[in-house]
């Protein structure tokens, strides 16, 4: 069943501007990735329930139940569909699950599109979000957030990286590089380097927005545009599973002020936030979270606490 609350922070329509403000998780890679592995050789740990996080849980679900994870599975390796086109997987997916495994709750993850998914939890069609969602200010007034790794934004390239290009100096000055609708990328970082630009004389990056990374990929191949900026997770995907035509660029992009958690979201005073919150922080401590990122590559992004942010 779904958890219920009375009172809502936002309405939907505002709940709905919010996703184009700013953040991780509106980037796509390679929707359908040709060969992609659903899983990988490192499995995950069996997790035992846990009795402090299942105390915290609502009584009518302490005894078991179901709750929801909306995502939109198109964003290997996080979030995507396996090779029969209808089993979710990726890290999210995992990170999930073992939620449910520590509170003794089935989850089911729905399919939902980026820009759908905080009007869905306000309305109460879904309990919760792992979608690499950067905790801000407006999410907040809308959402309970609950940190749950360290995300980055990366700069990829044709194969052999032919223009020199990089983040870390003015290589990107003039370029048409591609970000994604309503990612922070778009709305910040490439907006801050195409200042830096100008107030060193150079042109500004030409910006090219798509709705996603496949979209990006398709240009960048086709020498369309000269670089794709997006996370990090989605673009090393993109590189593995194209190594021919694509390059990934180090180091990352360093924001000026601030980190690259993200977090889950519930909506606002959920009745299952405090339990979702010891759960993560159980999964932490018993290794079966580190276990989750290393199976998809995404070690590096491990965090030691998990805060509640509201």
């Amino acid at each position: 069943m779904r958890v219920q609350r009375s009172r809502l922070a936002a309405s939907v329509l505002g709940a709905a501007l919010l996703m184009t403000a700013s953040g991780c998780g509106a980037t796509t890679a390679t929707q359908e990735a040709p060969g992609a592995d659903a899983t990988s050789a490192e499995e995950l740990p069996q997790v035992e329930a846990s009795p402090e996080a299942i105390e915290l849980l609502p009584a009518d679900l302490q005894d078991g139940g179901t709750i929801t994870m909306a995502a939109d599975l198109h964003y290997p390796p996080t979030s995507f569909l396996a090779e029969d086109n209808k089993t979710p997987v990726g890290y999210n997916v995992d990170i999930a699950h073992l939620l449910g495994e520590a509170l003794g709750l089935e989850v089911e993850v729905k399919n939902v599109t980026w820009d759908g998914v905080i009007p869905g939890i306000a309305a109460h069609r879904y309990d919760f979000t792992a979608t690499n969602m950067t905790p801000t200010p407006e999410r907040l007034e809308v959402l309970d957030m609950i940190t749950y790794w360290s995300a980055g934004s990366s700069l990829l390239a044709a194969k052999g990286n032919p223009l020199g290009l990089s983040l870390t100096d003015q290589s990107m000055c003039g370029k048409k590089i591609s970000v994604m609708a309503g990612s922070s990328q778009q709305e910040t970082y490439l907006p801050q380097i195409s200042e830096a630009c100008e107030a060193a004389g150079e042109d500004a990056v030409e910006a090219v927005v798509l709705a996603d990374v496949q979209g990006a990929l398709t240009q960048l191949a086709s020498k369309r545009i000269d670089g794709v900026f997006s996370d990090t997770s989605q673009l090393a995907w993109a590189a593995k599973q194209q190594p021919q035509a694509f390059e990934l660029l180090s180091p990352q992009y360093q924001k000026k002020e601030g980190d690259d958690i993200v977090a889950v979201g519930l909506p606002n005073d959920s009745p299952l936030t405090p339990a979702l919150h010891a759960a993560m922080q159980d999964l932490i401590d018993n290794g079966a979270y580190q276990a989750a990122l290393d199976r998809w590559g995404l070690g590096a992004g491990a965090i030691p606490t998990s805060e509640l942010l509201k």
